[in-house]
């Protein structure tokens, strides 16, 4: 198809995809007529919570590297000493090798011990293995929060938890790192902030749980969960998928998509032009249209006005589904800006952190952070 894929039709049967398990429509319903307006016709996507992610979790804590242990002997005070397991997993104490700890929950890790000592220690030698600091489990909570960095889980942590963890989010008041905003008005753009597990984006809808005190949205978090909280008064497209560069694109007045796209300059050989994606509004509930570029290029079809903060996918491949596409969009988006963010992040000790990587072949650029302002 060779069209905006637009129509009331279209949007009628599009709005079965959300939330259902039935067959969901493919491009086939969609009304093939020319919109012909530079405003495209969005359909609204309602994404769903998993239920699992609002129980806490019952799985006992398991050791990782960074852990901080204090192991002595029954009977034996000198042979106190605090140890870190090393970033292989393994600890050192007494005359063993390294131990392999990496995974093993307390009292695992104290049996092994114990077991690995009575080939140097006579009779039964019994071990008191005390947790004394946590590295191991830790959360992103990155953008525009008071405080932001990595923070430890010593226990199950909510949403809400982490995010007063991490002193909330900026107020004007709050910092001084600011451009634009009202006295204590959020720097944070909450409905474009968002939560990251194992790559993929959940849909938490971050602006319910603080400003309508929406709790169903209060999920437990995950070891490595990437919570990200985006700056507001920014005007920015985000371009992103089959493109050379795939970035960030400064928004400015009249911009339409064909000017985006060029911004990131234009596509790549292997680029899908006849089902450009338009992601538009909250992240949580993401209006979606998509777009025959090939059609916008040639003259057959009006170009499509944009606004700040839409994201704009040139897919590699055609799908069948709506969903299928915004799913790729607003994994591609959230991957892009946690690794972003996250190469930002600089330890203490002057050190980038770990944690944040770019997949081989994801297309995804550092970009770096703006230079600050001469004065």
């Amino acid at each position: 198809m060779k069209k905006i894929l637009t129509g009331v039709a279209g949007l009628t049967l599009v709005l079965l995809i959300s939330g259902c398990r039935s067959t969901q429509p493919h491009f086939a319903s969609f009304d093939p007529a020319v919109n012909r307006l530079a405003q495209p016709a969005m359909v609204t996507v309602t994404n769903r919570l998993d239920p699992s992610w609002l129980q806490a979790p019952t799985n006992l804590f398991t050791l990782g590297p960074g852990d901080k242990l204090e192991i002595e002997l029954f009977d034996d005070p000198l042979s106190k000493t605090t140890t870190v397991i090393g970033p292989d997993g393994k600890i050192y104490f007494n005359l063993l090798p390294g131990i392999d700890v990496w995974g093993m929950t307390i009292g695992q890790a104290k049996a092994t011990l114990e077991q690995n000592l009575t080939r140097y220690i006579r009779g039964t030698p019994r071990v008191n293995l005390t947790l004394r600091e946590i590295a191991s489990k830790r959360v992103w909570l990155l953008g525009r929060f008071q405080s932001p960095g990595l923070y430890t889980m010593a226990a199950p942590t909510t949403l809400l938890e982490a995010i007063s963890m991490a002193g909330g989010s900026q107020t004007f008041t709050g910092t001084k790192d600011v451009s634009a905003g009202p006295l204590g008005e959020d720097l944070a753009d909450l409905k474009h902030s968002f939560v990251v597990r194992e790559g993929k984006f959940l849909p938490v809808d971050i602006d319910s749980l603080l400003h309508k005190g929406d709790i169903s949205q209060n999920i437990y978090l995950q070891p490595d969960d990437f919570v990200y909280f985006s700056p507001a008064y920014t005007k920015q497209v985000y371009v992103l998928g089959a493109v050379v560069q795939p970035r960030p694109v400064i928004f400015t007045e009249g911009m339409t998509l064909v000017g985006a796209i060029a911004g990131a300059y234009g596509t790549i050989r292997d680029a899908y032009l006849y089902h450009v994606v338009l992601l538009r509004g909250s992240l949580s509930q993401p209006q979606i249209t998509v777009v025959d570029y090939k059609a916008v290029v040639h003259g057959e079809a009006a170009d499509i006005a944009l606004e700040p903060q839409d994201i704009v996918y040139v897919p590699f491949a055609p799908y069948r589904y709506l969903r299928k596409y915004m799913d790729i969009a607003l994994n591609t988006f959230v991957s892009s800006v946690a690794i972003n963010a996250g190469s930002h992040l600089v330890a203490p000790g002057g050190t980038t952190s770990t944690g944040i990587f770019i997949p081989v072949g994801s297309g995804i650029q550092v970009t770096p952070p703006p230079a600050p302002p001469i004065h």
